[in-house]
This record gives C-alpha cells, structure tokens and sequence, in this order.
C-alpha cells in the first residue's frame, strides 16, 4: 500500500520525472507570455461555444436527426470537451504542475488524450456510416439506432480507455530510462503506440472514403448525384484539416518516442504544436457553415434568440425544437414559407 502512495499520491514524484527528463523547467508547461496563455483559453472558449452551437442546433432542427448529423454532432462533443480538456491542461500547467499528485496529472493528461482519441474515432464513425449508405444505396433502414448507439458508443469507451491507460499501469512510474520527454510520466512505448493507433485508423479512414468515391462515380451510383459528391467533399476536408493540425503534434510525438534523453531540444517547444492542433476543433464548425444552407441558417437562428434572450426578450419559438431550418426565421422579420420534404439526409449540403 505505501509503494502504491508513493507512485500515485506523492507529488515530489512530478518534479523527479520532470527533472529527469527535461533541462529548463521553469520554461515548461503554460507558454512564457501571459498574453499567449491568456489568448489559448479565449480560443479554447470559442471552441466550445461554436461546438456547443453546433450541437444546439442539431437538437432544435428535426431535419438534422439523420445520421450523418448525429454524428456530426458527436465530433462536436469531442471538440468540445477538447476546448474543455486544453482550458484545464494550460491552468494546471507550468508551477501548478508540481503542486500535481501523479493521479492528477494522469487525470489532466489523460482527458486531453480521451477527447483526442473522440475525434479520431468519431472521423472513422463517420466514414463508416457513409461508406455502409452508399454501399446500400440507401440512408439508414431500421437498424440505425442500433448502429449509431453501438458507433458512438465504441467510440466514447475505446477513447476512455486509450486514456486511462497510463493511470492504470502503462506508465513509467517505475522506471525513468522509458520516460517521455514532452510527458514525463508517460512510457515512450504508450506514446507509440497511440500514435500507431491513430495513423492506422487516419488510414482506414482515406481508404474508405477512395472506396466511397469510386462507388459514386460507378455506373451503378448515378442515383447519388451531386449531392452525395457534396457531402463527401465535406466530410472530407474536415478529415483534412484534422490531419493537418494534429500532424506536426503526431510528428513530435513520434520524435519523442525516438529520441534520447535531453537530445532533442524541439520536443520542449511541444507545447506549441499542441496548440496549433487545437485548432482543428475550431475549424470544423466552420466547415459545416460553409459547406451547408441549412446550417447556415439554423447557426444564424440559434444566434438570433440568444441575443433576444439576451436582451430580455426570450421568444417561445426560441425554446422549442423545430422542425426544419429551411423556412425563414421570424426573428429575420419574414414570413415562415414552407418547405419541400426533406427526402435525403445529405441534401444541405453545397
């Protein structure tokens, strides 16, 4: 029992892997410029109210209960609770990171790697359900509930235990020579391994949507169109950015992995790539407005009754679900028209 304290509860544990492992720890944890920490949590706050309405507005709008935008807002979740994870992880860092039990930095380390590990796997949910619609050439039949639960679900319970691996004895607790030097409680081998893991998923993913593309393009996915083609533009340039942002931190990370200790003086600038990665969660809201109507202007609506709600003036349209955001919005001041059926679940997309 005394042994399981000292590794988990005893916070002299921190400086002793930080001072292992790193040369300048007063140059650690949160960025040097108060001002730079003070703009990565105004970004992080962004980040989550731009997610949080993008999730407000796939529960108001009934034409957004379809799949792809159940999962949609499932990757908003994830991004969300990123923005969240990133808040707690810049608070907690630089001397507040020695004031830390190992239990707590597992705890800050590990949500941040669980929401990584979200997005990651709510990407291949969405490849998958597009890949089995176009394959059947129909949306979801009477097995989607099943499917969506048992996705999201996967995803959210293989995500908390990729996380909650090191507290639960993938570490390197007990022996400093396996440490990482951008997280020094982290065995290299854990790292590597999460970086495997996502690459191969990343992989997995581009290989389905080339399938999917060729599926649409046959002769036998004319029924598809253009709206189809859309979507998976759409889905593809939020794949895109995610690789983009996340890879320079996938590559440090792999760096880490192979570098001896204090060789590398780029992993202590970590932090900053890590930052640029959080990135990715503010940009893919930013795709689904640009790339759909509807969306568009169900963001614009949501928007509107926060100011009047704002001002003192909630409206009872404000407060209820509605059924489609293709009529226009009274509080546009223009009159509701009405709306052709909404008969493909991809058909906002532009």
């Amino acid at each position: 029992m005394g042994s399981i304290y000292q590794f988990y509860f005893d916070t002299s544990k921190i400086l002793e892997h930080y001072n292992y492992t790193k040369d300048k720890l007063e140059n650690d944890g949160s960025p040097s410029l108060p001002t730079t920490t003070v703009a990565i949590i105004a970004l992080c706050c962004f980040i989550i109210l731009e997610n949080l309405l993008v999730l407000i507005s796939v529960w108001r709008n009934k034409k957004f209960h379809s799949a792809m935008f159940i999962f949609i807002g499932n990757l908003a979740f994830s991004d969300l609770l990123a923005g969240s994870a990133f808040i707690a992880n810049v608070v907690l860092s630089g001397p507040a990171t020695f004031r830390l039990t190992p239990v707590q930095w597992f705890v800050r380390e590990g949500t941040a790697f669980a929401t990584l590990a979200a997005s990651v796997f709510s990407l291949l949910a969405i490849a998958i359900e597009r890949h089995v619609a176009i394959t059947k050439m129909k949306v979801y039949s009477s097995d989607k509930n099943c499917r969506m639960v048992f996705l999201i679900g996967a995803c959210w319970v293989i995500s908390a235990a990729i996380g909650g691996l090191p507290i639960l004895g993938w570490n390197c607790m007990a022996d400093l020579d396996k440490c990482s030097t951008v997280l020094p409680l982290y065995s290299k081998q854990y790292i590597l391994f999460v970086v495997l893991i996502f690459t191969i998923i990343l992989f997995s993913i581009v290989i389905l949507y080339v399938r999917i593309y060729r599926i649409v393009r046959s002769s036998h996915a004319e029924m598809a169109g253009s709206q189809t083609v859309s979507l998976l533009r759409t889905v593809t340039f939020v794949l895109g950015a995610f690789i983009i942002c996340w890879l320079p931190a996938f590559i440090i990370l792999l760096v880490d992995a192979s570098c001896a200790r204090k060789s590398c003086p780029i992993l202590y600038k970590a932090k900053y790539f890590f930052a640029f990665a959080t990135l990715n969660s503010a940009i893919n809201p930013l795709i689904y407005t640009l790339r759909s109507k509807d969306m568009r202007k169900e963001f614009l609506r949501v928007l509107c009754c926060w100011g009047m709600m704002g001002q003192g003036k909630p409206s009872e349209r404000c407060m209820i679900p509605l059924r489609s955001s293709s009529s226009l919005d009274r509080c546009t001041q223009k009159q509701d028209l009405p709306t052709a059926p909404f008969m493909k679940e991809h058909s906002t997309f532009v």
